[in-house]
């Protein structure tokens, strides 16, 4: 999914030709360093309800990362409890979750594929909610099982497993950062009148 005349990806040029200009001419915006960017997105699996004994069974291990890898081309890292709590029953350094942290062609890649063949794929697919944005406007989501992604083969996998993914956005704010996700594509749920 990039532009035929270079390697850019479809949505990074659609932001940086039409995109920009809109949300600049939608917000007086005057100055290109006020503009909003979009500089990474985390996708992360959390694992801690998986664990026996604050272990990590190898084949839940290996189904989790297999999986974020496919979907992001890359490996993922494995994140530890920070602390002890005693009622989730978690202990400081157990495994708790997988995350991916995606910037440049492959964030831009990753976000086209989840709007145009994730999103579609999702059972009873109404839209997303318009109200994750938090107040630097960065825009959380989650998926319940990976079976949306085309290319995971649900033969191969041994159970389900959810992922959060998070857009994170530069000198916003949730009514910009939505501007930008509409004009991008992102199908958000529409208001009942």
């Amino acid at each position: 999914m990039t532009d035929q005349n270079t390697n850019t990806p479809r949505l990074k040029s659609k932001m940086q030709n039409e995109v920009l200009s809109n949300v600049a001419e939608q917000f007086g915006l005057k100055n290109p360093h006020q503009l909003p960017m979009i500089t990474k997105m985390v996708v992360n699996s959390g694992v801690g309800r998986f664990l026996e004994n604050q272990k990590l069974k190898p084949e839940i291990r290996d189904t989790v990362t297999d999986t974020l890898q496919i979907i992001t081309g890359q490996r993922p890292v494995m994140v530890m409890a920070k602390r002890s709590v005693a009622n989730f029953k978690v202990r400081e350094g157990a495994p708790s979750a997988f995350m991916v942290t995606l910037r440049g062609n492959r964030m831009w890649h990753f976000l086209d594929r989840l709007m145009n063949l994730a999103m579609p794929r999702i059972k009873d697919f109404r839209g997303v909610k318009d109200t994750a944005f938090d107040a630097a406007g960065n825009y959380s989501m989650g998926l319940t099982e990976q079976a949306v992604w085309p290319e995971i083969n649900m033969a191969n996998v041994s159970f389900n497993h959810g992922m959060n993914i998070n857009i994170c956005f530069e000198r916003s704010n949730p009514a910009v950062s939505k501007f930008v996700l509409t004009e991008l594509g992102m199908p958000f749920m529409r208001k009942e009148d």
